[in-house]
């Protein structure tokens, strides 16, 4: 059961992870000239599904970019499993691994146990996809309980791209919490 209720519009978690290649990211946090960032998480080398997703968005990365969101992938695996897996797609985005169960709770991503997959070290994360904009705050939450429904990375970017051009700023859809008797 998720006991996180991370909802848009609200903040996204601190989270630290290790990199691949070297060094950590605050996964919130956007890098370089870049002012919203884009947390992919996935599931791990046991799913080849993941791998062709990750080739997907390295097909994307750079109309994200253009619009001033940078990329991350997430995934609970070990570096040496994350390595192996990464170095089947050549990626020009950063790769993060060792996302803990604390840390999935807090994404309220579903979770999975290692019933569910074959060949992986442990309970892993479901599918996730996070928007973050400037002020840190979640544009776009995406989760899912299964590797095979996930959001069109070239309508993401496609939408993305007509919500940063609006003027003002589009709001945060998905954060009305009112009930409205009929």
């Amino acid at each position: 059961m998720n006991i996180s209720n991370l909802r848009p519009g609200q903040t996204f978690p601190l989270i630290i992870l290790p990199l691949l290649g070297g060094g950590e990211a605050d996964i919130s946090k956007p890098t370089g000239k870049h002012d919203w960032k884009l947390v992919l998480v996935y599931r791990g080398k046991h799913c080849p599904l993941c791998t062709n997703y990750l080739r997907e968005l390295e097909s994307h990365r750079e109309a994200f970019s253009d619009i001033g969101i940078d990329v991350i992938a997430v995934s609970a695996d070990s570096e040496a499993r994350a390595t192996v897996q990464l170095s089947e797609i050549d990626a020009s985005y950063p790769v993060a691994y060792g996302l803990s169960q604390a840390q999935m709770k807090a994404l309220n991503l579903y979770i999975s146990g290692i019933q569910n997959g074959i060949d992986v070290e442990g309970p892993f994360a479901e599918p996730g996809l996070f928007i973050i904009n400037h002020e840190g705050k979640l544009q776009l939450v995406d989760t899912s309980n299964v590797p095979f429904s996930r959001p069109d990375l070239g309508n993401i970017a496609g939408g993305m791209k007509w919500l940063r051009s609006q003027t003002p700023a589009f709001p945060i859809n998905g954060t009305h919490t009112e009930f409205q008797a009929t």
